[in-house]
């Protein structure tokens, strides 16, 4: 997960954004039905296998964010943007089951959404969901090269350029490194970041990308995680 605090913003005051957090989960592009489907039955995040394809760790990373975002209540006074690699087919899937998995409305974000408090917005398509303006969110085809679609990298690095006010940055559990350097970018920049421990991480490969980096400020289990951000936005 990748996040971004930006000072403001508060409900039907739509011209500023005030905090941002972003979330990235783990890889794949797989139909994430079944292990829905399985964890709303009430199996435990890790408690299943599908060997026909990777979805059990996917299904770890959606469970980890609905506990991640359950923890976050109503009156939370931020806007969260969700970078999750999975194709768009998926996407409105995923954001109706994190939905109804947490206290705070998922939706997939659409070209030209502004950041709004109190809701999650899910990177919905196969290009890279970024800031076009340093208020308003859009998809870019570019960079093309990148083997992650939508990029947590290219986020954060468009968060970094674009974006005025403060920011808090958070990487969960995934597959691989991306985010690690986009989330260094967002320290360098004077932005508070955070990456899942080993401990908790189903697959510990972006989180040590991070650490390894130095990207993170903190390095904290999942569910402190989610305490620490509401910790911040108390001030």
């Amino acid at each position: 997960m990748t996040g971004a605090v930006l000072p403001g913003l508060r409900k039907g005051q739509p011209e500023r954004v005030s905090h941002i957090l972003s979330l990235p989960c783990a890889t794949g592009e797989e139909p994430f039905s079944i292990a829905m489907a399985l964890l709303d039955a009430g199996f435990a995040a890790g408690g299943f296998q599908i060997d026909a394809c990777d979805i059990s760790l996917r299904a770890i990373a959606f469970a980890q964010a609905a506990t991640y975002l359950s923890v976050l209540p109503k009156t939370f006074p931020a806007a969260i943007v969700i970078i999750q690699h999975v194709d768009e087919q998926f996407a409105p899937g995923m954001a109706d089951w994190l939905s109804g998995n947490s206290q705070l409305p998922v939706r997939v974000a659409k070209e030209g959404d502004r950041p709004a408090a109190g809701t999650a917005l899910l990177a919905g398509t196969n290009d890279h969901l970024v800031f076009k303006t340093s208020g308003r969110l859009g998809y870019s085809g570019e960079p093309r090269d990148l083997p992650y679609r939508p990029s947590v990298d290219v986020f954060f690095e468009s968060l970094s350029e674009l974006w005025p006010g403060d920011a808090v940055g958070v990487l969960l559990t995934g597959m691989g490194r991306d985010g690690a350097q986009g989330l260094k970018r967002m320290r360098n920049k004077g932005h508070y970041t955070i990456a899942q421990d080993e401990a908790t991480s189903a697959v510990y490969g972006m989180p040590k990308a991070a650490a390894t980096l130095g990207a993170a400020v903190d390095i904290l289990p999942v569910d402190r995680i989610a305490q620490r951000l509401v910790e911040i936005f108390s001030y």
